[in-house]
């Protein structure tokens, strides 16, 4: 009951980064800008790939070409439909740490802005801009190879009838969920001097929260336009999730009130 609770808790999160952005107009605005660049680079590559998902299906299924036709067709095209899922499964994770490390200093300063508004802003980390994007895109490939770690096998598993239509969705969105929030919350912790290995194993005590945001914010990335829109949404609510509950007052050494100041 208690990790429903938590998950929850980090759903709210997501809801109190849309509250801050939603009194706090132009700086929703300010945080479109590097998603409005990444979203034109992926539109363009999943429309390759959707135009190319069924050659890659039949490229893949070079055994099915004795089969019937109704039977070969079938599954060309679930697969075709997999194809196409799992890359716009990882382009929404890809999306977000892209869009972070192109936007270092716009969602940097909004991060701040955010913090800002519940009182004094951590600065434990002076690493100017120009050496963090390199230290934020290699962080992201790590990222990206834990990611692949765990949905390489998930999408072997999306073959298999009824777990592959049931349980795979569900583990795909928990998997893809705690690593939207590794990348979210990166920004904030390491604001604190908190670098990668520290911030895994925070998230990590911290499980069920962690899902519950990520979770949500992947959903929401998943309708058309979402990642742009909800972009500053989703950093916002993640400076204040690290704030006020994964690395709150006592241990990042701020004072944190409940509710914002302003």
């Amino acid at each position: 009951m208690q990790a429903v609770r938590a998950f929850f808790e980090g759903v709210g999160f997501f809801f109190q980064g849309l509250r801050w952005t939603a009194r706090h107009p132009r700086w929703w605005l300010f945080g479109l800008l590097p998603a409005l660049v990444a979203l034109v680079v992926y539109v363009v590559v999943l429309i390759f790939l959707g135009n190319r998902a069924g050659d890659i299906a039949v490229f893949l299924t070079p055994f099915a070409d004795d089969w019937s036709a109704g039977l070969r067709d079938t599954v060309r095209t679930l697969l075709a439909v997999v194809i196409f899922g799992a890359g716009l499964a990882v382009a929404v994770l890809t999306f977000t740490a892209l869009t972070l490390a192109v936007g270092e200093p716009f969602y940097e300063k909004l991060s701040e802005k955010v913090e800002e508004s519940y009182g004094e802003v951590p600065s434990e980390d002076d690493t100017p801009w120009w050496r963090a994007i390199p230290r934020s895109i290699r962080d992201s490939l790590v990222t990206l190879c834990w990611v692949l770690l765990f949905t390489i096998p998930l999408f072997a598993l999306g073959f298999v009838p009824v777990v592959g239509q049931t349980v795979v969705p569900v583990l795909g969105a928990l998997v893809s969920g705690f690593f939207l929030t590794v990348e979210l919350t990166a920004l904030a912790m390491e604001r604190r001097g908190m670098r990668r290995k520290v911030r895994f194993g925070v998230l990590r005590g911290n499980k069920a929260t962690s899902l519950g945001f990520g979770v949500i914010v992947f959903l929401v990335f998943l309708v058309p336009l979402g990642a742009v829109v909800a972009m500053p949404v989703a950093v916002a609510g993640a400076a204040i999730m690290v704030r006020l509950r994964l690395v709150p007052a006592q241990a990042s050494g701020t004072e944190s009130p409940s509710v914002p100041q302003g």
